[in-house]
């Protein structure tokens, strides 16, 4: 069981100046994923449950997942293990 980020996204429709892209924190479970959450300051009501379930992050907050122990896959590899485990 592991969390998971992935690549930082920079979005060119974003209008504010503060916004420097995103990533997405997700997990084996939503249990592991809320755990890793709230240890890195995260609230709940940030999650979002639909298609995939997963957290969006910011740059800093990817930082602060990876030094919590979230493990780094690119989107796709996060796709095909998703899909390879509900085989």
């Amino acid at each position: 069981m592991a969390v998971y980020v992935d690549e930082i996204r920079t979005w060119s429709w974003a209008l504010p100046p503060f916004h420097r892209g995103s990533c997405h924190l997700t997990a084996d479970t939503e249990a592991e994923l809320h755990e890793l959450a709230a240890r890195i300051g995260l609230h709940r009501a940030w999650f979002q449950p639909k298609s995939r379930p997963h957290y969006d992050l910011t740059p800093a907050g990817r930082e602060r997942a990876l030094e919590a122990g979230a493990i780094f896959l690119t989107a796709r590899e996060q796709i095909l293990r998703r899909r390879r485990d509900k085989g």
